[in-house]
């Protein structure tokens, strides 16, 4: 018996279009993060890392999209080959399953090291641009997405059974969004508490 072929994919934004990332592949399931690079909190990779079986192919986009850092896509890669699921990156042309050569292990390193770097080089690029426009009283920050009003409707809307999927619609707001606004709300009451 074959296994399936699961997509993971993982765009920074709800803005961003998730559907580009593996258009055109055949999947029998597929996992969507709206998560950037750098947060650890991904619950549909959590889903898909619980939900693939022996014989499954996990196809994702490219390495960044996959791992946040060499460490974590070494581990990554590492696990799901072990429980005997392929591992396939469209954009690099590599694939791993368990069976790999020494030259697919050096190229994963490689690639994902160049990803990481590549990652941290615009970060640092977007840090002193953000600085110079500082000081040139061009940049004021991002703007909170809902006001003092919008954010106590949240609150009391929390409290209905409907999917946050659904509240974060009615706000406007991505998913990523509605659940660092609930993070803010359950900091707040602990630091009230």
């Amino acid at each position: 018996m074959t296994g399936k072929r699961i997509g993971y994919i993982r765009v920074s934004t709800s803005d961003q279009n998730p559907d580009r990332q593996l258009e055109g592949i055949k999947l029998d399931k597929k996992f969507i993060d709206y998560a950037s690079a750098k947060c650890t909190n991904r619950p549909q990779l959590k889903n898909m890392l619980e939900f693939v079986r022996e014989d499954d192919t996990v196809i994702v986009h490219s390495m960044d999209r996959l791992a946040r850092n060499l460490f974590d896509l070494r581990n990554l890669v590492d696990s799901l080959v072990k429980q005997k699921v392929q591992v396939q990156f469209i954009k690099e042309n590599l694939q791993f399953n368990g069976s790999d050569s020494a030259m697919s292990n050096l190229l994963l390193s490689l690639m994902g090291a160049f990803a990481e770097f590549e990652y941290a080089f615009i970060k640092e690029r977007q840090r002193e641009g953000i600085a110079v426009a500082k000081k040139q009283g061009k940049f004021k920050g991002s703007k909170h997405k809902l006001n003092h009003e919008k954010i106590e409707l949240l609150r009391q809307r929390m409290q209905s059974r409907d999917s946050k999927s659904k509240i974060a619609e009615e706000f406007g707001i991505s998913r990523f969004t509605l659940y660092r606004y609930l993070e803010k709300m359950q900091n707040q009451v602990k630091n009230d508490g």
